[in-house]
């Protein structure tokens, strides 16, 4: 195991860019996971990462150590915990990063029975939540639109907590051309004049389109849609988290699911 004890060595400057830079993310197709739990979904679903970088002690978890026994071979880092925590995209650092290489996807868009298109969403929180959301509910893909806040950024794979690798994350996505290509309904929510989730079928491959947090979709997309779906909310609410509406709509979709609604389309 390599011991790093100075701020002025490469690969910790390296993985500082990584966590700090979107542009050094993309540039490179890496990406960095902070916490045993991000680590760990990745080591289930994808083997082992390009390299772990570890507090020194940190050893002495079993967690982390059980960790670093699953990766198998990877490279190692040490760090003092006072340079670690400049590493560390938290307050109170885990004690563990990984450096992975942002999964490569066949170019071929659009091919699930579920996706879900991001236009604009640009709280990483938000990003995250949706991923993770729609892991839960059996979608098949995540698309973002250039305007989205960054998929691989520290706060949002936190917010996803390991969805990331669960179902296909595309980027940089042209939605109005995903759409249109798009072989199943399009669905999109809007905050009135639409569908209730209950009243609408959406069973069979669907793509649900969900907007900006204040504006919402652009109306080039919500035309592109077959449907349009609205939340019903209580009176005097204008709006709900983008979030919670992607969760409300995916789970109404589980459930249909679960239960053969036989219930027409609108």
């Amino acid at each position: 195991m390599k011991r790093i004890v100075s701020r002025a060595n490469p690969q910790f400057k390296a993985i500082r860019e990584l966590v700090n830079s979107v542009k050094e993310r993309r540039a490179q197709q890496r990406a960095v996971l902070d916490g045993a739990h991000l680590v760990g979904s990745y080591i289930e679903r994808r083997g082992a990462p390009l390299l772990i970088a570890l507090s020194a002690g940190a050893r002495a978890d079993g967690e982390i150590e059980g960790l670093i026994a699953r990766a198998g071979y990877c490279e190692l880092l040490e760090l003092p915990p006072a340079l670690f925590a400049q590493l560390a995209p938290v307050e109170t650092p885990s004690g563990i990063l990984a450096v992975i290489a942002i999964p490569r996807l066949a170019p071929r868009v659009g091919c699930g029975q579920c996706v879900v298109m991001l236009a604009g969403v640009q709280d990483p929180g938000n990003v995250g939540t949706i991923i993770r959301s729609a892991a839960a509910a059996g979608a098949d893909e995540v698309q973002i639109d250039a305007a989205c806040a960054d998929a691989w950024s520290p706060r949002t794979l936190r917010a996803a907590m390991g969805a990331h690798f669960a179902l296909d994350v595309r980027t940089g996505v042209d939605l109005q051309a995903a759409a249109e290509r798009f072989p199943g309904k399009v669905i999109a929510t809007v905050a009135r004049q639409g569908i209730s989730p209950q009243a609408l079928d959406l069973r069979g491959q669907i793509a649900l389109l969900f907007g900006n947090e204040g504006s919402g979709l652009e109306e080039g997309l919500v035309r592109r849609a077959n449907e349009r779906i609205a939340i019903p909310m209580a009176r005097g609410i204008e709006s709900l988290n983008v979030g919670a509406a992607a969760a409300i709509v995916l789970f109404e979709r589980v459930r249909q699911l679960s239960v053969g609604n036989t219930r027409q389309v609108h």
